[in-house]
């Protein structure tokens, strides 16, 4: 007789957590909103790479964030200080967000009327991977001075991501980075994911990732 169960929690968190997002997915889906899951290590640039992005489609499209960070409000008081529509979460030592936070934090944000809602998400190239926040599209960003390397390391990354952004190419003199390896690296990992080389703080590059957002919106809202 058996004298007890085991139970693989972590696959049976994993169930329900894909089951929350994809009735939060569907949910997006019928108010027309893009909503971006955007990851990466700490440092790579996403702040600075939102609020630039704000700056440029902000006559364009209407776009909210969620700042998700274990403590503080510094990226969120960096992205206010745009004029967008922000929420700060707190993860409570959580290294990442899932499905049932990104909806309270939804809930809370109250952007019925964004185009665009991007959640910049806890700063790491694990915990943020596993688990569905239920966006439409997962986005990584690799930074020149973390290495070409990152799609081998960091595997399950980068396999989830849509678009991965290579970020601070102006440095790319200064740093042992061989761009064709890290783009020949996530195709390894991930054939379909588009890889965009960019600049967030001189602005090179940042067009293709503007237009990508473009056509995502617009095919949302259509």
């Amino acid at each position: 007789m058996e004298k007890y169960r085991v139970i693989e929690v972590k696959e049976a968190v994993r169930a329900g957590n894909d089951r929350r997002a994809d009735e939060l997915r569907a949910i997006m889906r019928e108010r027309g909103q893009f909503l971006v899951n955007l990851m990466s290590s700490p440092g790579s640039g996403k702040t600075t790479l939102l609020a630039r992005t704000i700056q440029a489609l902000a006559s364009e499209m209407r776009i909210a964030v969620m700042e998700a960070d274990i403590d503080s409000d510094v990226d969120a008081a960096a992205i206010s200080a745009t004029g967008a529509r922000v929420i700060q979460l707190h993860t409570g030592g959580m290294c990442h967000l899932d499905a049932s936070m990104c909806r309270q934090g939804l809930d809370n944000l109250a952007a019925d009327d964004a185009d665009l809602i991007v959640l910049e998400n806890v700063g790491n190239l694990v915990c943020p991977a596993e688990f569905d926040t239920g966006a439409a599209a997962n986005v990584t960003i690799l930074s020149v001075p973390e290495g070409d390397d990152k799609p081998l390391k960091y595997p399950l990354m980068y396999e989830v991501c849509d678009v991965v952004l290579v970020n601070k190419i102006d440095v790319l003199p200064y740093f042992d980075f061989d761009l064709a390896r890290c783009i020949e690296n996530v195709r390894m990992r991930n054939p379909r994911a588009r890889v965009i080389p960019l600049c967030a703080k001189t602005g090179e590059g940042m067009e293709e990732w503007y237009q990508w957002l473009r056509e995502s919106v617009a095919a949302y809202t259509a």
